[in-house]
């Protein structure tokens, strides 16, 4: 199932946001929707994609968001020189939502 911008907006409620690493420099983005999985397009109907994690936040702030995860598989074993791991190596990771946080002074 896909969901545009538009849709989202409309729709007006706040959807558990997942933001897919899937390769050095590429993301994507899934949200829960009716408790359904959905690939979030861009408004003319093509797969929502961007080559930098700040570029995805960017463009996420205009939506309603109840949370935001990053996930990627975690090249630290290949990095270090071990096998291949028989279990799963995904890293979730949970973003702040605010992509610009006030500053605070001391």
């Amino acid at each position: 199932m896909k969901q545009s911008f538009r849709d989202v907006l409309e729709r007006g409620e706040a959807v558990v946001t997942t933001v897919h690493s899937l390769q050095h420099a590429l993301y994507q983005v899934t949200m829960i929707i009716d408790g359904q999985e959905c690939v979030l397009t861009e408004n003319d109907g093509k797969i929502f994609r961007r080559h930098s994690l700040s570029a995805v936040r960017e463009a996420l702030q205009v939506l309603p968001l109840a949370s935001l995860t990053l996930i990627q598989q975690s090249a630290y074993d290949e990095m270090i020189g071990q096998p291949a791991r028989e279990g799963d190596n995904t890293l979730q990771v949970p973003l702040a939502l605010d992509l610009y946080p006030p500053i605070t002074r001391h």
